[in-house]
């Protein structure tokens, strides 16, 4: 079983940075593409952000583009998401979540097999 844990979320005002930290369990860690989803109030789980297992490959939802990056150190079993210029509209709860499939960097949430407990990201006027 594959345990991941986030951490870095909080309450930030308009234009701060966060970084969020997800620590994966396990020896496998190098071999999964990553990926950072979020879920608002009453909205649908979206993708974020994702990463393939060397990192080759990143991928982002259109609204962070030039604002987020999300990296990888295989030798800490972390991912990271490095959120800049936050905005109101980023609150959310942040999850980390791992695909098997290493090679590519999926936005279906269907793709992923693990997930994290989450993290509340707060961004305030």
């Amino acid at each position: 079983q594959v345990q991941l844990v986030e951490s870095g979320g909080g309450l930030v005002q308009t234009g701060d940075s966060l970084r969020l930290s997800c620590a994966t369990s396990g020896r496998t860690f190098s071999t999964y593409a990553m990926g950072w989803f979020r879920q608002a109030p009453g909205k649908e789980r979206d993708f974020v952000a994702g990463i393939s297992w060397n990192g080759g490959r990143t991928d982002y939802t259109d609204s962070v583009k030039g604002r987020f990056t999300i990296s990888r150190d295989n030798a800490k079993n972390t991912v990271y998401l490095q959120m800049n210029s936050l905005r109101p509209e980023d609150t959310a709860v942040y999850y980390c979540a791992a695909d098997l499939v290493g090679i590519r960097v999926a936005r279906d949430s269907s793709q992923y097999k693990y997930w994290g407990m989450g993290t509340q990201v707060t961004v305030s006027l």
